[in-house]
């Protein structure tokens, strides 16, 4: 017979026909190939062709075929003819898979994989705060100091998210703790240097509160050289006022060391401690004198309560100090606590 186009590559096909061996109280056996239901093929038990379907004779799916009651052996003979078999499925090609092909909210997180997407396929404005962890800043490096002033926070200004240096929204004024500690034994003075006293800072106040070793002593200072290497001897001008017990003052004018409690001195008895509020100012300064402006309260050596207040200088304007030391006209601190600080800028 003539044909239009290319022959028919096979003129007749014939279903495959599969014998199988009948074990006893088995219902299931293994098809040689996979179909997708009862229905691609024909059960013959007995030469009786059987009904597919669930409640009926058999069913099958892929290669398992389950009978509704077992055949016995020797006595049932059973077959099937193959009428149909489950297509395979095979990999679709690369590219070939466009987002049409794609069921709506068929993707799930274990299709992508971690780290995966990148910022660019995120949209603006699209992480709502619900996003956010918990630990989004306690999970973080912690900054164990002050922030420098370039360091940088997040505001909202009236609704839109905005950065913001440290330097505009620290604290203008008041003071920085610079240094602090306490001494518990017998010590000869209190010192401080360039490591405090440097240009962050024009002015620093210290806080001071202790006793002394010796009855009737008092409290000396001088300014350190700009390098902090040695202290200073040559003229000092000071004023100490006390109130509430002579009500008197003392006015020196080129003398080596300033006299802190010069109208009372300190003893040490229980009650006779002292508390110390000390200014010293402009330090760096080579147009103003270095000044110290003070204030003290204690006992003097008869448990007489006193308070004193001075001011004192250099008398050299020019000059620079990179620190000062406070020690005793005899004997020694038995003990203090200590706070020092610069003012702010």
């Amino acid at each position: 017979m003539a044909y239009l186009g290319n022959a028919p590559a096979r003129s007749f096909i014939s279903f495959e026909r599969q014998v199988f061996t009948i074990v006893n109280s088995q219902t299931a056996y293994t098809l040689d190939h996979s179909v997708n239901n009862e229905n691609d093929i024909r059960l013959v038990i007995n030469n009786i062709v059987q009904e597919p379907g669930s409640g009926k004779a058999y069913t099958a799916s892929g290669t398992t075929l389950t009978l509704s009651a077992a055949l016995v052996n020797g006595t049932d003979e059973m077959y099937c003819v193959f009428l149909g078999r489950a297509t395979a499925t095979n990999a679709p090609g690369a590219g070939s898979v466009n987002t049409a092909a794609i069921t709506d909210l068929n993707v799930t997180t274990a299709k992508i994989a971690a780290d995966a997407i990148t910022e660019a396929k995120i949209a603006d404005d699209a992480v709502e705060s619900e996003h956010l962890n918990d630990n989004v800043i306690s999970g973080q490096t912690e900054l164990a100091a002050e922030p420098a002033d370039t360091d940088e926070f997040l505001v909202s200004d009236a609704g839109s998210l905005k950065r913001i240096d440290y330097s505009y929204i620290k604290a203008s004024g008041g003071m920085t703790l610079l240094n602090s500690g306490s001494v518990s034994s017998t010590t000869s003075q209190l010192s401080f240097d360039t490591t405090y006293v440097t240009t962050t800072h024009r002015h620093y106040r210290l806080l001071m509160s202790g006793k002394v070793t010796d009855d009737n002593t008092g409290i000396r200072m001088r300014y350190k050289n700009e390098a902090a290497s040695a202290a200073i001897t040559s003229p000092y001008s000071y004023n100490v006022t006390d109130i509430g017990v002579n009500d008197s003052y003392t006015k020196q004018t080129s003398v080596n060391r300033i006299e802190i409690t010069n109208q009372h001195y300190l003893g040490n008895n229980t009650n006779e401690g002292f508390n110390l509020i000390l200014d010293f100012m402009s330090p760096l300064s080579n147009t103003v004198p270095t000044m110290a402006q003070w204030q003290i309260g204690g006992a003097n050596n008869s448990d007489a309560f006193t308070f004193q207040f001075g001011a004192a200088r250099r008398n050299d304007g020019t000059e620079k100090h990179g620190g000062f030391l406070l020690y005793m006209t005899s004997g020694d601190f038995a003990e203090y606590t200590y706070e020092f600080y610069g003012y702010n800028k």
